[in-house]
């Protein structure tokens, strides 16, 4: 199992998780408590209820890097470009936008 720490604005807002049934996204208890949290997205509102999904969910998805930058990503770390999991840890530490996510599968 693989999982990432979702940041918004550099808050720590939830967990991106990949298991044998697909994609789990759950935002932090305390940062739903905090003042003013932004949701990650607009199809993820905050909630305190788990999102699942067979497949990458597309916003995350949507931070991954696409054409000349994902062959680059995929020949700079060995990663296959169907391994979308792999690909979001390794690659959106610092994309465009408010939302980031950092691998913390070690600290299984």
């Amino acid at each position: 199992m693989r999982k990432g720490k979702v940041y918004v604005s550099d808050r720590f807002a939830g967990i991106i998780e990949e298991d044998e049934n697909g994609y789990v996204f759950a935002y932090e208890p305390s940062y739903l408590s905090s003042d003013n949290p932004l949701p990650v997205s607009l199809t993820l509102p905050l909630s305190n209820e788990e999102y699942h999904s067979k497949t990458m969910f597309p916003f995350f998805d949507g931070l991954i890097p696409e054409g000349w930058l994902l062959k680059l990503s995929t020949q700079t770390f060995g990663v296959n470009d169907l391994d979308r999991m792999g690909l979001l840890l390794l690659t959106c530490k610092d994309p465009i936008g408010n939302v980031s996510v950092e691998d913390c599968s070690d600290d299984l």
